[in-house]
């Protein structure tokens, strides 16, 4: 990973304040979403998917560069979205458990769609609709029997809170369909997430359309109008030069659209991380360095508590040291020259890492700032930050 200039100029001044700190520049997830409405297919719509970052920021990124709306999993999170300035028709609420009074909120607020994910939700909604006068369109959440193997994290293949299992869909979609206050619009299937292989993220679209077109088949005179694929599309965080190509699947996925005749239909990707990742950096300042057992112990203002991600997902971020030049605390203190170290924080845990696997470093001092990239999406809100009662990190928006 390469800092700008602006941005490395931007960190160096925070930290002279600051220990530890996010700092955000959304325009990189503008341009991407730019390109984005540029090349999809003709039908295919771009929701924000806010779990990757709730911040105001990101929400008026989002909005300003012409998002069709976002995608939420919570009422917390609906009502930041409408703060936001978004309107009630352009949410679309997935994710399992939604509670009663989320869902009277669903359907008072008007919002686009709720998406099913077990018969308790259908049932509950249905007599929400029923006491309120209303009929709330929603799209059935299935589960379906395929993996996406290489994803970072996968919702497919296997048991799952989330949505309808696939053998059982067929069985209980004719109940779904005689709820009287329930209109059925499609279908959401959501398979994986952080896949860089694009023949696989290709080969979950495909197994979506055939899922669709044999529900139209069993079910006669019903119509997947709607079919949200969820998103899915990877970030390179090893840095291994394999990113994730929009332009390909673009054009890819407008054949997969001609080859089942699906140009008509509405059809629904959710981009969190991939959108938002790039547009942040998680800054800390290195406040000790020493050796044990002959390795190298980096130690940081921050740690897990405020980065959560990387040991949770088991995966490293990008990471630059930034020079600082601080007077040494005293002399003989000890630094880092070209050596793998452990690089984590303050918390009196083995699970306190900022990075899971052991880091190559040049060169590192005490008081110098370690930067980790592609930090914008499931940074602070991801991180338990009330773990020995630390301070919470800033969020710099520039």
């Amino acid at each position: 990973m390469k800092l700008s200039d602006p941005i490395a100029k931007a960190i160096a001044a925070h930290a002279e304040k600051k220990r530890s700190f996010y700092l955000y520049d959304t325009a990189p997830m503008r341009a991407k979403i730019a390109n984005l409405k540029n090349i999809l297919p003709q039908g295919v719509s771009i929701y924000y998917a806010m779990k990757a970052n709730p911040h105001a920021a990101f929400l008026g990124a989002a909005k300003e560069a012409g998002v069709t709306g976002v995608e939420i999993a919570s009422l917390g999170e609906g009502e930041r979205a409408l703060a936001a300035g978004f309107r009630p028709d352009q949410l679309i609420f997935t994710g399992p458990g939604k509670s009663p009074e989320e869902l009277r909120w669903s359907v008072t607020q008007r919002l686009r769609t709720v998406h099913l994910e077990s018969m308790t939700e259908a049932h509950r909604l249905d007599k929400i609709c029923g006491e309120l006068g209303v009929k709330q369109d929603v799209l059935v959440r299935v589960n379906p029997n395929f993996d996406i193997h290489e994803a970072q994290a996968k919702f497919s293949g296997d048991s799952s809170k989330m949505g309808i299992d696939q053998n059982l869909f067929a069985e209980i979609l004719p109940k779904i369909l005689e709820f009287p206050n329930l209109n059925f619009l499609g279908l959401h299937v959501y398979a994986a997430s952080g896949i860089l292989r694009m023949a696989d993220l290709l080969e979950n679209c495909r197994r979506v359309f055939e899922l669709a077109q044999k529900t139209e088949a069993r079910h006669k005179g019903i119509i997947c109008k709607v079919i949200d694929f969820g998103g899915g599309f990877g970030i390179d965080y090893l840095e291994t030069g394999k990113d994730f190509s929009p332009e390909i699947y673009a054009k890819e996925l407008q054949i997969l659209i001609d080859e089942f005749g699906f140009k008509e239909r509405a059809l629904i990707i959710e981009l969190g991380r991939y959108l938002a990742a790039d547009s942040g950096w998680y800054c800390t300042e290195i406040l000790d360095i020493k050796t044990s057992l002959g390795k190298k112990q980096v130690i940081c203002a921050g740690g897990a508590h405020h980065f959560r991600r990387p040991v949770a997902i088991g995966i490293n971020h990008p990471i630059v040291i930034l020079p600082m030049n601080r007077p040494k605390v005293f002399e003989g203190q000890e630094n880092v020259k070209n050596e793998r170290v452990f690089i984590g924080g303050p918390l009196c845990n083995t699970a306190d890492r900022l990075a899971p696997q052991d880091v190559r470093i040049e060169h590192a001092e005490i008081g110098d700032i370690a930067v980790f990239g592609l930090a914008g999406a499931y940074g602070l809100t991801m991180s338990h930050l009330e773990f020995l009662s630390h301070a919470r990190p800033e969020e710099i928006v520039l």
